[in-house]
């Protein structure tokens, strides 16, 4: 509220207007309210921090993508974050043409469902290469066979679980394929003028080229919509990091490694090695008195002294060897 002003105030006022010194209309311009349109039929209910943090996470999405898929397709796979708005989803209707490939995929817990639409030409490309083709596209489109269909849910059930390590940040997800349709009439998933978020992504599958685009609906996200934001995102991030390095040392601690000890070499001709009896004796390029080289892999670690244990050979560290000799 604006302060109250003093009688005093006032007649100062007055005299400066009587007198010329303040321009009424110049003051109420500068201390005029901006006013500020705004669409109805468009609310900007994503904001340009959450388009990024989306950005941020399909990016993370990608990575995983380009080194997963190659495993299924037998062929490297190269996925880029090309663009993110918001539109509302009569918008993204409007440009689907038929045929389409639309996964309808349940976002649990989060409520509702989300859209991956993939370009007929990779999805034609996929499934060649799922064959044993080369992964060329249709020279002319037409619509998918039953078998076909059955391929790509599969690639898109591959997908969707590439979803739940980049959202695990912002919520523990347990994303499933629903349905795949490739009519966009029976993909009505929200009221036509409801607010979505469109992540395109390029694909690039050797040759073939084409895009991806992610359909995330504002109800669907409206529970997380203060997680996504990148100072939140990226301080969870860094907590979880420290967990993954003790995994994956854990992990490493109890990876078994190859581990042996040498007693010598030597060199003998093949007449020698074909006329070998049992109890010719081999000479070897060792001393009995000489540290026995002990291999972790094939990189020397230790000097040790030959002996046994109980009933089995064994022997005794000497020397910790420090970097590769």
């Amino acid at each position: 509220m604006a302060d109250t002003l003093s009688q005093s105030e006032i007649d100062s006022l007055l005299k400066q207007l009587s007198s010329g010194e303040l321009d009424v209309e110049e003051y109420a311009e500068d201390n005029a309210v901006k006013v500020k349109e705004y669409d109805f039929a468009r609310p900007a209910k994503f904001s340009k921090e959450h388009l990024r943090t989306l950005e941020i996470i399909f990016e993370h999405f990608n990575r995983l993508m380009s080194t997963n898929m190659p495993a299924y397709l037998r062929k490297s796979i190269q996925l880029d974050v090309m663009n993110s708005e918001a539109v509302t989803y009569m918008e993204f209707a409007n440009a689907l043409s038929n045929p389409v490939l639309l996964g309808i995929v349940n976002f649990a817990p989060l409520k509702g469902t989300i859209i991956i639409e993939l370009s007929t030409s990779i999805g034609f490309a996929m499934i060649d290469r799922m064959l044993g083709g080369f992964g060329e596209p249709l020279e002319k489109m037409r619509d998918f066979s039953e078998i076909e269909l059955s391929i790509l849910e599969r690639i898109y059930n591959i997908i969707v679980s590439q979803m739940i390590e980049p959202w695990a940040n912002v919520i523990e997800i347990a994303p499933r394929l629903e349905r795949i349709e490739t009519n966009s009439q029976f993909a009505q998933i929200i009221s036509p003028s409801e607010m979505i978020a469109i992540i395109t992504i390029n694909v690039k599958m050797g040759d073939v080229e084409g895009l991806m685009n992610i359909c995330l609906p504002y109800i669907t996200l409206e529970d997380v919509m203060d997680k996504l934001n990148t100072k939140y995102w990226y301080s969870t991030m860094q907590r979880d990091d420290g967990d993954y390095t003790d995994l994956i040392e854990a992990a490493i601690a109890k990876a078994p490694i190859p581990m042996r000890a040498e007693l010598g070499t030597s060199t003998i001709s093949v007449i020698d090695f074909i006329n070998m009896q049992i109890g010719d004796i081999i000479k070897l390029n060792t001393r009995m008195d000489e540290a026995l080289d002990v291999y972790v892999g094939n990189i020397i670690k230790f000097k040790a002294r030959p002996g046994a244990l109980t009933e089995n050979y064994a022997v005794k560290v000497t020397e910790v060897i420090r970097g590769e000799e």
